[in-house]
């Protein structure tokens, strides 16, 4: 008698555990299939998300048209302008192997790789108002030195409100350091 009622037991318990381990199954299932439930609940977001999509689409068409009044050749395409400033911000962030690999396809588009050099260029006479932590601080120098390659970060100062001692300490260090050495080179020869 002990030895039915231990086989009933047993019985029931494999029943019970495979049962549970088909709910189980089955509820994980359901739970992939219906997505978490944080994701149904963002009915209102996509809205919000299209305007700012479409804001930030209007941005860099008006930049796009920007280049091109401003630059002209190649360099001002729609196609060198993204290329290029794309190669520039992957080169500053010291991402080499991409950054190559769009310089090919830049120079595949027929884009001129001197403007690349010269964005570079101006984007590191820059580098100290580029905050790393803001996206937006990168890419908006990386266009303006697209536009400018030759802008100089003296204008940037210049605009914005200084204290005079600096600036006067600024405008008198530049002047002085050319003049010695020039005098020197020319006073060596005349002796």
């Amino acid at each position: 008698m002990r030895q039915r009622v231990l086989q009933l037991k047993i019985a029931v318990l494999r029943h019970l555990a495979v049962s549970g381990l088909a709910l189980l199954i089955g509820a994980g299932g359901a739970f992939a299939q219906s997505g978490a439930p944080a994701n149904q609940d963002q009915s209102g977001k996509p809205a919000a998300g299209s305007a700012e999509a479409a804001k930030d689409n209007q941005r860099r068409t008006d930049e796009f048209a920007e280049a091109a009044q401003a630059i002209n050749g190649p360099a001002g395409n729609p196609e060198c302008v993204w290329l290029g400033r794309r190669v520039v911000r992957l080169m500053w962030r010291d991402d080499l192997d991409t950054a190559f690999r769009h310089l090919d396809l830049y120079d595949r588009f027929g884009c001129p790789g001197g403007h690349v050099q010269a964005t570079f260029r101006c984007l590191t006479r820059f580098g100290a108002q580029i905050d790393d932590k803001v996206q937006k601080s990168l890419d908006d120098r990386v266009h303006a030195c697209w536009i400018n390659p030759n802008a100089q970060p003296q204008a940037a100062a210049a605009a914005s409100p200084a204290p005079p001692a600096t600036a006067g300490n600024a405008a008198a260090a530049p002047a002085a350091s050319p003049s010695p050495t020039p005098a020197a080179s020319q006073a060596a020869p005349a002796k």
